[in-house]
């Protein structure tokens, strides 16, 4: 039976503080970034970009510099195009299926990690079904990476489609991206190689013209402050990709319909603000995770680390661990009673009560990975925030244990 807030709320009081780690569902919207919003609602450019008069004159440019601005600061001046769609899963959609349309008839392989967002393996798996092509997975290691040499045993003439994230979603693994898609390329030039890094954009810098071999970039907006409801495909020249939905003619020839104007014009500017102090912003992501994670190996015992040992090779704002004798769904609820938001298992799979498919794949127990927290720093994140985690999170572990029927 769902409970409301407000009964939380008057059976255990408003805690004394709220700190908000769930940055991998959704996150905070900062104040510069709803007020980018508001004209285009209203005021201006609440037009169709297609229609040739003033808001949708207005329209247009707000689409026109959004893609400018994610032209400079990803560095792909005449590389190729941007494709708005609607989220980071229908960008790895038009990825997968729409290159799957665009070569039906031809088979072949698409090869994946096995730990990347069910976006895209769902997706190639209805290739699979739909059209004909091999679905592989390439095993990872213990810490989620992709060894080049294993890849390429995985891919063949036949290869159509590769498809390796940046950064892990839930792990946060950094993926050498420029040697995968070369390993790809030199095995076959005709396999076409997409990243999602809906998770590395605004964390990592991302050069795409250093990253030759890689054809298509996923980005999402919500991963970096800006509203949910834009997602991001970039498509280098030459690589072929058909509509998967079908509408009317509209400026994005790839996706039909009326894009959200006011959202993309919030998008741009959690660009500029990402872009803006980037290092510094990184800077702070690193600092808080690092601080939580030192603090918490030191206060809580028999805690897993999820990922790589090496923080310098995973997000700077992702700590994933699990907590031995304790169920994660139950941690969750518990530091939620207590002002502290995070996520358990796999944060898109939680309510499934499903083990997470990126953990089991890198070697976790069952039982590993039903007790993991998955915590997302920000640039906005204090190191009071960091405190009162660290006292709120030992006293909800060892209560939990004491009451837990998984023992050691």
């Amino acid at each position: 039976m769902r409970v409301s807030v407000e009964e939380l709320l008057r059976a255990h009081g408003r805690p004394p503080r709220e700190v908000y780690f769930d940055n991998e569902n959704s996150g905070y919207v900062p104040r510069e970034v709803v007020e980018e919003m508001i004209p285009y609602f209203n005021s201006i450019g609440y037009g169709h970009p297609s229609i040739t008069h003033k808001p949708g004159w207005e329209a247009y440019e707000v689409l026109y510099k959004t893609k400018d601005l994610l032209t400079k600061v990803l560095n792909a001046e005449g590389l190729g195009e941007f494709a708005f769609v609607h989220s980071g899963t229908e960008a790895n959609n038009l990825a997968v299926l729409g290159h799957a349309l665009a070569n039906k008839g031809r088979g072949g392989k698409i090869v994946v990690s096995a730990i990347e967002h069910l976006s895209v393996i769902y997706p190639a798996e209805e290739a699979e079904r739909l059209f004909g092509f091999r679905v592989v997975r390439v095993p990872v290691d213990s810490e989620g990476f992709v060894d080049p040499e294993v890849l390429k045993e995985f891919v063949d003439g036949s290869t159509s489609l590769v498809s390796i994230q940046m950064v892990n979603h839930e792990i946060g693994t950094v993926q050498n991206i420029f040697e995968l898609s070369k390993v790809v390329k030199e095995v076959n030039p005709r396999a076409v190689f997409h990243t999602d890094a809906a998770d590395a954009f605004g964390k990592i810098p991302i050069d795409l013209k250093k990253l030759e071999h890689v054809d298509m970039v996923t980005l999402s907006s919500h991963k970096i402050h800006g509203p949910r409801g834009v997602g991001v495909l970039f498509i280098r020249e030459g690589v072929r990709v058909e509509p998967v939905l079908k509408g009317q003619l509209s400026y994005e020839k790839l996706w039909p319909g009326v894009e959200n104007v006011p959202l993309i014009a919030g998008f741009r500017k959690a660009v500029e603000l990402a872009y803006r102090d980037f290092d510094l912003n990184v800077a702070k992501m690193r600092e808080a995770r690092d601080l939580l994670v030192r603090g918490i190996l030191e206060k809580v015992s028999d805690v897993l680390v999820n990922g790589p040992s090496d923080f310098s090779m995973r997000s700077p704002d992702n700590a994933n661990l699990s907590f031995l004798y304790v169920e994660g769904e139950a941690l969750t609820v518990e530091l939620s009673i207590n002002g502290v938001y995070v996520s358990s298992g796999s944060a898109c799979t939680s309510r499934i009560l499903e083990p997470s498919h990126v953990l089991l794949a890198i070697g976790r127990k069952h039982e590993e990975a039903h007790g993991s927290i998955l915590f997302k720093t920000s640039r906005y994140h204090t190191r009071e925030d960091i405190e009162y985690t660290l006292e709120v999170l030992p006293k909800a572990v060892d209560r939990l244990r004491g009451i837990s029927t998984i023992k050691k």
